[in-house]
């Protein structure tokens, strides 16, 4: 493999991302031809083929998964080493992506205005999508930091605490059980559940807390694709939901929703900022941790105020 170079590494990596020959060329700023030779040459020197050509675009083959992580372990090292360049120059510069679950949407724009005002030449990305797929992107190294409400156990992780959250169940402030205190369990399991599908943090935590009533998990429910849309079908008294303090402070101080008084809630639960421990802490990251770490949790809605949430 002496004739593997950089560049065309690189060129496997816009061909995985555009699917075609002339988008990736254009991404690199390169011929069309430029970049068949270089992929032609790289599979002449391997023996392999590295790319399925299809109708629909150009896929990677198991020998190109293996050419394709060496090219993203290059690229990261790469980026690391500028970095660390821009550290040692003292230039705080570089970029970070953070992947997060959904109920952080609701707390990131402060958070994120601050962390770029106090880190003006930092480009910083955030994806935000349900619990397995920010996970799933943690895995494949897609983002350097993910923020989730428990690390995931399937891979080693190094995880900070940067503030609480808590879950409870809502519905409309005219629901019959609004306002009465000590609900059980029981009394809430007969009620019409709005949810996250499978894979959301909340419908997990959902799941546990009823699991000790038969038949619960299977009685009437309804799946929906966001939190905004839970939220407006409890508000049309569609059903109620089990949901994180965080995402319903605005309607809940608007009198839009009522926090239910359950036994055995709110359960409270902490925010990560989560990273592989099997790659280097770039300058960036432990700059973005560290900011977490010692004001992300100014930036969460505070629930101080008794009138509003239930004791």
């Amino acid at each position: 493999m002496k004739n593997v170079t950089f560049r065309k590494l690189q060129s496997l990596l816009a061909i995985e991302t555009h699917r075609k020959i002339v988008d990736a060329a254009k991404a690199l700023g390169l011929t069309a031809p430029a970049i068949t030779l270089q992929l032609k040459q790289l599979e002449e020197d391997a023996g392999v083929t590295l790319f399925e050509r299809t109708p629909h675009g150009m896929f990677p083959t198991e020998a190109g998964k293996v050419f394709l992580e060496a090219a993203k372990e290059i690229d990261e090292r790469l980026q690391r080493l500028d970095d660390d360049v821009n550290a040692f120059r003292r230039v705080k510069r570089g970029h970070i992506t953070v992947g997060a679950v959904s109920t952080v949407r609701y707390f990131a724009a402060p958070l994120f205005a601050a962390f770029s005002k106090e880190y003006p030449d930092v480009h910083l990305e955030l994806i935000i999508d349900r619990r397995d797929e920010t996970i799933a992107r943690l895995k494949d190294r897609a983002v350097d930091i993910a923020l989730l409400g428990r690390p995931p156990r399937d891979i080693s992780v190094r995880a900070t605490v940067f503030g609480e959250h808590s879950l409870v169940v809502v519905s409309a402030p005219g629901h019959a059980l609004a306002g009465k205190r000590d609900i059980t369990k029981a009394e809430i399991a007969n009620e019409h559940f709005l949810h996250r599908g499978r894979g959301s943090g909340t419908r997990t935590f959902f799941e546990r807390f009823l699991k000790d009533i038969p038949g619960r998990l299977d009685g009437p429910s309804t799946e929906m694709e966001t939190v905004e849309d839970i939220k407006q079908a409890v508000m049309a008294e569609l059903g109620i939901a089990f949901l994180s303090m965080q995402s319903i402070a605005a309607e809940v101080q608007a009198g839009q929703l009522a926090v239910l008084d359950v036994v055995g809630l709110p359960i409270r639960r902490q925010w990560f900022a989560i990273s592989r421990s099997d790659r280097a802490v770039t300058p960036v990251m432990a700059a973005f941790q560290a900011f977490l770490a010692t004001r992300g949790e100014t930036f969460l809605p505070n629930f101080s105020d008794p009138a509003k949430v239930p004791a």
